[in-house]
């Protein structure tokens, strides 16, 4: 019920909602979630905190709902270019992918706080994250219509494997995800694996 409530909480008038969500991704990449606060969004949106409270009832609300719409953290688009290849390619190097500074700046700024703030865990898996994995998934079965990945291979598992070689270099190696990086793991790690024990 509750979450049913937030849900029909009364947006804010005109283009006045987009800049602030834009805002909250601007200082979410600065500051992070945890320093983030409603006033310091307020602030950088040039609003009131009462605006903000009247449409967002928490700070976990308002961070995910401006990662999942705003046009700095864009969903990518399900490209069906004609191969597996083609389409990671298209999806991790376009806008919003991998080399996109501002979300993955902005994902830096969440993810310590994503171990410790259920709320925040939640909301994001639900509303950011599963859009996510959802076109990724299109991408994966459709090469598996196309013959491209072997029988027996792990196609979740490979699903998941190029974001997370991409977050590690990125947050525990500390090497920036370039598009070199992102073909390399493409073609060194994705493509093989999903060929299996099928001669190439």
């Amino acid at each position: 019920m509750e979450s049913a409530a937030v849900r029909q909480r009364p947006r804010v008038e005109g283009g006045r909602e987009e800049e602030i969500l834009d805002a909250t991704v601007a200082v979410v990449a600065e500051l992070g979630y945890d320093r983030l606060t409603m006033d310091a969004v307020a602030t950088a949106a040039k609003a009131s905190k009462a605006t903000l409270y009247r449409r967002w009832s928490t700070k976990a609300d308002l961070v995910v709902d401006a990662i999942s719409r705003a046009k700095g953290c864009p969903l990518p688009e399900d490209v069906d270019t004609g191969s597996l290849r083609g389409d990671l390619v298209s999806m991790s190097c376009g806008n919003g992918g991998f080399t996109d500074e501002m979300p993955m700046s902005v994902i830096a700024g969440l993810v310590t706080a994503l171990h410790r703030d259920p709320d925040l865990q939640k909301a994001f898996q639900e509303r950011f994250l599963a859009p996510r994995m959802q076109v990724t998934r299109k991408v994966y079965e459709r090469a598996v219509g196309r013959g491209e990945i072997g029988p027996g291979v792990d196609v979740e598992l490979l699903s998941v494997t190029l974001p997370a070689l991409i977050v590690h270099h990125a947050y525990i190696l500390g090497v920036p995800p370039t598009d070199d990086l992102i073909l390399r793991v493409i073609d060194n790690v994705i493509l093989p694996a999903a060929r299996g024990s099928q001669t190439s």
